[in-house]
């Protein structure tokens, strides 16, 4: 015998297991996506460095040569500054 509350039910039952499932995967693969190497806090634009802060980007500014492939050297006193043959990128025309 066909019973439709029972049926009703089953179908609530798997879309409630269905959603848990969604938003299970949808957290994890955002757990996954992010990056542990570097702090949140923005991005470095090569040849500028208009608002950044180096302790915030260990993964550029702790190595000279990665550094100087994003268009910085270091001073003799110690500061960071953007070499002028390589500039940054030129601002959108608007």
């Amino acid at each position: 015998m066909y019973n439709k509350s029972t049926s009703r039910m089953s179908t609530m039952t798997k879309a409630k297991i269905a959603l848990a499932t969604a938003l299970v995967l949808g957290g994890a693969s955002a757990a996954l996506a992010s990056n542990d190497n570097e702090p949140s806090g923005g991005f470095v634009v090569s040849g500028s460095l208009d608002g950044v802060n180096p302790a915030y980007h260990p993964g550029i500014f702790s190595n000279p040569a990665t550094a100087r492939s994003y268009g910085f050297v270091r001073t003799q006193q110690g500061t960071w500054e953007a070499v002028p043959s390589h500039s940054a990128p030129a601002a959108e025309a608007r």
